[in-house]
């Protein structure tokens, strides 16, 4: 069952990134719809109570807003508002309530909207990246040298480098893995980040070699060790959350993977680092 889940989830994701456009911003949409529902519920659970509703429709907001921006249908910077002005509206139902939230119920609630909302907003900015370049909404962000870096590719290579680090840390950790990483999740080891990041770095120098990018070997090394990194800060992030709320899976939407945020935890904080190192690499002209 986890082997058949986890080649259809496989197979969607790689389709959607084709696909590419309304698909792969609907498809980001209702998967972090649904992980931001399994992650107040995890918070339900420590007796917190977030303004669920106004964060689902906020964040589901600033991912189509985004979209809509970076192909230049809405101006610049209406995502950026779109967060800021759905904090106050969260902070402003809270304070409505009969009882009044607690700092708990804000937090997370604010929590819900930068980590599934902004954050995963940057696989569409990534997906889009064509469209970034071309748009004058977005002159003077960079790009001068920007060359056969498409935004299929980018985003394809940088799913695929998850996915590569992933079976790395688990094989390479399962077999030589004797050093604890971390008390937070102690089936990780520091074997295992080593081996997660290696394959994570040959897996982004070998695509960046059949792309023919400029500096394949150096933008395969640096992509590599940045999307190892933060797929394991992902998943500790979100392990660090079910042990505070003593959940096993945030979930149980997929059979034998968990929840949905059991699944997409690695890829959160990904993108958005892979996108402002674009921006620096074609600054320093790598690219």
């Amino acid at each position: 069952m986890r082997f058949k889940s986890g080649l259809i989830i496989g197979i969607f994701g790689l389709l959607v990134v084709s696909l590419g456009g309304y698909y792969f911003t609907i498809a980001v949409t209702i998967l972090t719809y649904f992980a931001l529902l399994e992650l107040f519920r995890m918070a339900e659970f420590k007796g917190i109570k977030p303004a669920t509703k106004t964060a689902l429709v906020s964040c589901s907001l600033i991912i189509i807003s985004t979209y809509l921006e970076v192909n230049g249908i809405l101006e610049k910077g209406i995502s950026n508002a779109t967060l800021s002005i759905s904090s106050i509206l969260i902070c402003t139902w809270l304070l409505l309530q009969p009882k009044p939230g607690k700092i708990a119920d804000i937090a997370t609630s604010i929590f819900g909207l930068f980590y599934l909302g902004f954050l995963p907003s940057f696989w569409i900015k990534l997906r889009e990246l064509d469209s970034i370049v071309a748009s004058s909404h977005y002159s003077g962000n960079g790009f001068s040298n920007y060359s056969n870096l498409t935004g299929f590719k980018i985003t394809l290579i940088t799913c695929f480098l998850i996915v590569s680090s992933d079976i790395g840390s688990y094989f390479i950790g399962k077999k030589f893995g004797k050093t604890f990483l971390s008390p937070i999740s102690p089936s990780k080891t520091i074997e295992g980040l080593l081996g997660g990041i290696l394959c994570s770095i040959v897996t982004g120098i070998v695509f960046a070699l059949i792309f023919n990018w400029n500096n394949a070997v150096l933008i395969g090394f640096i992509f590599g060790v940045i999307v190892s990194l933060m797929a394991l800060v992902g998943d500790l992030i979100e392990s660090m959350m079910k042990r505070d709320a003593k959940l096993k899976d945030s979930g149980n939407l997929l059979p034998g993977h968990g929840g949905i945020l059991d699944r997409i935890d690695s890829y959160i904080f990904t993108p958005s680092l892979i996108f402002y190192t674009i921006l620096a690499l074609d600054y320093f002209k790598v690219i």
